[in-house]
């Protein structure tokens, strides 16, 4: 079934990004939108824009009825959810299915699966993913989580099944203290996700952050788009990423992209999917897969010159891949930055009005952002107001025309990361790709001790 109208259920840029790629398809769009967001881009450019209640996300880019409702009166035949807000819901999902409409994105099922951290763990064992050493699904019993923990070796990892970004996560050191910061774990699970469920698994010492994305039509045929770096990270939240990343080989892109492409036809999963991993050692271990696309997108983008988001709206549409495996070719270099309205080193939110605005520009650059001169930046969302992301044809070039672009990037009005970026990219370790999950927060602290 074509789609001629699609309804955009989310904000910023991700919303814009949308647009553009419904109206190089040709198809209509219908914004949703809080009150806080009636001056967005999104919601200027978009053929129709409905307003769905406050400004608070629980009473509007969460308010289903809502969306239903902007869908129905509008007659949009499709429904993309972006990321964050209700992505990866697979109640959402269904209810959108259930009223006639087409979801961008996975089928429920996947999305309910690949939810629950436990079941995700499963699904991916048995698909033939490699795994972190651990429990196979929820502690239940202490003791026998006591004698495998004694067995894969301290110090290991205690982990909740609903929900992310670090809570109801401990680091167990020894066995003394495996209950008590079990407990901890539990408890903070169970205020931050309303589930107590933890397993465990091995604890990683400097591991790096490598996910696949992947592509699927629904009908037991799957890709892979090689892999990302996201090693840069603070609090679980992801500030660079670059494609390819600079300690994968193309022999290992290429067989571990087999194994999560296989996996997935198995699965028979439909539209855009990341499985992630942590590296350490040369070998990959399954951390979760995210059922949606995501904030770093683009620099796959760059670098095999494909459209992922138009791809996701022709898999809906009940098509096949555009593509085969076979055709596709990796290419050069890209890195992204995200430039939050924050103060570059306390990390605060800095919302506000955009007094000036000057985005780099030249060959191979560009911006993903929804921002203008004279926009006001709401205080409710994500501090996220845009993204920079650069391509060169090494990564050397590429760090370089990043330099450059970064230089040229005005947005005053508020504090920004730019400064941050800024000094990231000068340093040698991030020159030289030597870089794991823990060296940004531990730069963080050197930066902040001189």
């Amino acid at each position: 079934m074509s789609i001629e109208k699609l309804l955009i259920a989310n904000r910023g840029e991700i919303a814009l990004r949308i647009h553009r790629a419904c109206h190089e398809m040709g198809i209509k769009t219908v914004a949703v939108h809080s009150t806080a967001d009636a001056e967005a881009m999104h919601v200027r450019l978009a053929d129709e824009a409905i307003c769905i209640g406050p400004p608070a996300a629980k009473d509007s880019y969460l308010n289903i009825p809502a969306i239903i409702s902007a869908a129905e009166i509008s007659g949009a035949d499709a429904v993309h959810p972006g990321y964050g807000f209700l992505s990866e819901n697979a109640q959402f999902a269904e209810i959108v299915e259930a009223h006639g409409l087409i979801f961008v994105g996975p089928k429920p099922e996947h999305i309910r699966i690949m939810g629950d951290k436990v079941e995700a763990k499963r699904t991916a064992g048995a698909l033939g993913l490699p795994l972190v050493p651990g429990t196979e699904g929820a502690i239940e019993d202490v003791a026998a989580a006591k004698a495998l923990a004694q067995q894969i070796g301290y110090p290991v990892l205690i982990k909740a099944a609903s929900g992310g970004g670090g809570r109801g996560m401990k680091v167990v050191p020894d066995e003394e203290s495996f209950e008590s910061l079990m407990s901890q774990a539990r408890s903070e699970a169970k205020a931050a996700f309303g589930d107590d469920t933890v397993y465990m698994e091995k604890y990683l010492g400097n591991p790096r952050h490598i996910e696949f994305q992947i592509f699927g039509d629904g009908n037991g045929n799957a890709i892979h788009l090689g892999e990302r770096d996201c090693s840069l990270q603070r609090r679980h939240q992801k500030v660079l990423e670059e494609a390819p990343s600079p300690v994968i080989s193309s022999a290992e892109r290429e067989r571990m992209g087999g194994i999560v492409a296989r996996a997935m036809a198995d699965m028979g999963y439909r539209g855009a999917g990341t499985i992630e991993f942590l590296y350490e050692d040369g070998e990959f271990y399954f951390i979760e897969m995210n059922t949606r696309i995501q904030v770093e997108h683009p620099v796959t983008e760059l670098i095999t010159g494909f459209d992922l988001v138009r791809e996701q709206i022709r898999i809906a549409e009940g098509l096949p891949l555009s593509v085969a495996q076979e055709d596709l070719v990796f290419s050069g270099h890209a890195i992204e930055c995200r430039i939050n309205a924050e103060d570059p080193q306390t990390f605060t939110p800095s919302p506000g009005r955009v007094t000036m605005y000057h985005v780099p520009g030249g060959m191979h650059v560009r911006v993903d952002s929804a921002l203008y001169q004279g926009y006001q930046v709401p205080p409710y969302y994500d501090s996220m107001i845009g993204k920079l992301i650069v391509y060169g044809r090494t990564r050397e070039g590429c760090l370089m025309r990043l330099k450059r672009a970064l230089e040229e990037y005005v947005i005053e009005g508020m504090k920004t990361t730019i400064p941050l970026h800024q000094k990231l990219i000068a340093d040698p370790d991030v020159q030289n790709g030597d870089y794991s999950i823990k060296w940004l927060e531990q730069w963080l602290e050197r930066q902040q001790a001189e």
